[in-house]
C-alpha cells in the first residue's frame, strides 16, 4: 500500500536559513502530536525523538544527501531527501499501520520461520552471529513461495541489532528481504539508525578493517578522485551468453515438468530433461572477460549540475590491495602481506548519484558481488564514520 503521508513546508526567517537544521511536528491523521518518533539521518549516528507535544529540531554538522527518516512502530515509516527540507518547518502527518495478514496468497508461518531462519541470518547479519545480534529476531515474519523458490522477509517492528565488534547498536528498519533460489540473488534494503555503546581500541581496530576496502570506502575515493591512491583498480567487465546454458524455451520445459511432478507420485525423468537440469546446475548463464585493465574515473563517472554519477554500461570489478592492521603496543599498525579482494558492481545501464559520505542514490537497486557482497550488517559502519573514529 502507498504510504499516504503529508508534508508540508513553511518558509522560516533569515537568521535560520544560515544553519544546517530541521524543525517541525509529528502528527496523525486527527492532527493529534505523536510522542517518542524516531527522527534520524539513514545510516547515521545524527538523530532525535520527538517530544510529547511531537515537535521536534534535529541540527546537522554539515550538508549532506542522507535520508531523513521518521521511524515508529505500527505507523507507516516516512523518508525524505535532507536536500529538500534544510531550513525548513515541517509538518510530517504519519498513517497507522496495517498488521501483516497472515492468510494470504502466500502465507508467513512458523515453519518458514524455522525452515530459513539460519538462511536469513547468514544473509542478513553475516558469519558472527555471536558477537552480532538481532536482539528481538522473533519479531521478523517469514514467507516461502515453493512455487516460484523466493523467500521473503518481513520485520514488524524496528529491529535492535547489538555488533558488539563495532560498538554500536543498530535500529534497523527492514523494508525488504527477499531471496530467489532459482537465480541465486539475494537484496533486502532499509533504514538504520546506530547508536554507539563503546570505543576501545579494540573496537577501533574493528572499525578500521571493517572500513578498509569497502564498497563505502570505494565510493568515497570515487567521490573524491582518490580511487588509485587509496589503493583500487578498476577493470572493465564484459559478459557474453555462455552456449552451454540451457535456452529459454529449455529452461520453460524443465519448469512446466516440475510442476507435472506435483500431481504424480512417481515418475521416471526423460534424459534430455536431466541434461537441461545438469546444465542448469553446473553453468552460469553468462562468461565474463577483462575487456579494459585500470579504467580512470573519468571512464565510469559523470559530473551533471555540480553532481557527481555512477554511469557505465559495462560490468566493472574492482580489486583492492588489503592489508589489515594490528593493534601493536596501543598503535594501530599495517600488516606485512596483503590480501588481494575483487568485488564486482553492475550498474546495468542504470545511473546513480555518487555523495561524499560513500552513499548513493537507490543503493538496494545497484547490484555487487564478490568482497562487496559479503559486506553484511556486522561490517556495516555508519555512513558519517572516519578512519579512526
Amino acid at each position: 500500500m502507498k504510504n499516504a503521508i503529508l508534508l508540508f513546508f513553511i518558509l522560516c526567517p533569515l537568521y535560520v536559513l544560515l544553519s544546517q537544521t530541521i524543525k517541525g511536528t509529528v502528527v496523525n491523521d486527527i492532527e493529534k502530536p505523536i510522542a517518542n518518533v524516531n527522527i534520524y539521518l539513514d545510516g547515521t549516528r545524527t538523530g532525535t525523538v520527538s517530544a510529547e507535544d511531537g515537535s521536534f529540531s534535529l541540527n546537522l554538522n554539515s550538508k549532506n544527501n542522507n535520508s531523513l527518516v521518521f521511524k515508529k512502530d505500527n505507523y507507516e515509516t516516512f523518508t525524505v531527501n535532507t536536500s529538500e527540507v534544510l531550513n525548513k518547518k515541517l509538518k510530517v502527518v504519519l498513517i497507522k499501520a496495517k498488521e501483516i495478514e497472515e492468510v494470504v496468497i502466500i502465507p508467513f508461518t512458523e515453519k518458514a520461520y524455522k525452515d530459513y531462519i539460519k538462511f536469513f541470518l547468514d544473509s542478513f547479519i553475516g558469519e558472527d552471529q555471536v558477537n552480532v545480534r538481532i536482539k528481538n529476531q522473533r519479531s521478523l515474519k517469514f514467507s516461502y513461495d515453493k512455487t516460484n523458490k523466493i523467500l521473503r522477509v518481513k520485520a514488524p517492528q524496528t529491529l535492535i541489532i547489538e555488533n558488539k565488534n563495532l560498538g554500536y547498536t543498530i535500529d534497523y528498519n527492514l523494508e525488504e528481504f527477499i531471496a530467489s533460489f532459482d537465480e541465486n540473488t539475494t537484496r533486502f534494503i532499509g533504514t538504520s539508525f546506530f547508536k554507539e555503546t563503546k570505543n576501545t581500541d579494540k573496537v577501533k581496530l574493528n572499525r578500521i578493517n571493517a572500513y578498509d576496502g569497502s564498497q563505502v570506502h570505494f565510493f568515497r575515493s570515487v567521490f573524491t578522485e582518490t580511487v588509485k591512491s587509496e589503493g583500487f583498480i578498476v577493470n572493465q567487465i564484459t559478459k557474453y551468453p555462455n552456449s552451454k546454458y540451457p535456452t529459454e524455451e529449455e529452461l520453460q520445459r524443465l519448469k512446466d515438468f516440475a510442476q507435472s511432478l506435483k500431481s504424480k507420485t512417481i515418475t521416471q525423468v526423460p534424459p534430455d530433461l536431466l541434461d537441461i537440469g545438469t546444465k542448469k546446475r553446473n553453468e552460469p548463464p553468462y562468461k565474463i572477460a577483462v575487456t579494459k585493465i585500470q579504467i580512470p574515473e573519468s571512464d565510469y563517472t559523470k559530473k551533471t549540475d555540480g553532481k557527481l554519477f555512477l554511469d557505465y554500461d559495462y560490468m566493472m570489478q574492482i580489486n583492492f590491495k588489503k592489508y589489515f592492521y594490528e593493534l601493536v603496543k596501543g598503535n594501530f599498525v599495517k600488516s606485512s602481506f596483503p590480501i588481494i579482494q575483487t568485488s564486482f558492481l553492475h550498474p546495468e545501464n542504470q545511473s546513480y548519484e555518487i555523495y561524499d559520505n560513500g552513499n548513493t542514490s537507490n543503493p538496494g537497486q545497484l547490484t555487487n558481488q564478490g568482497n562487496f557482497a559479503k559486506d553484511k550488517i556486522e561490517k556495516l559502519l555508519p555512513l558519517d564514520y572516519q578512519p579512526g573514529d
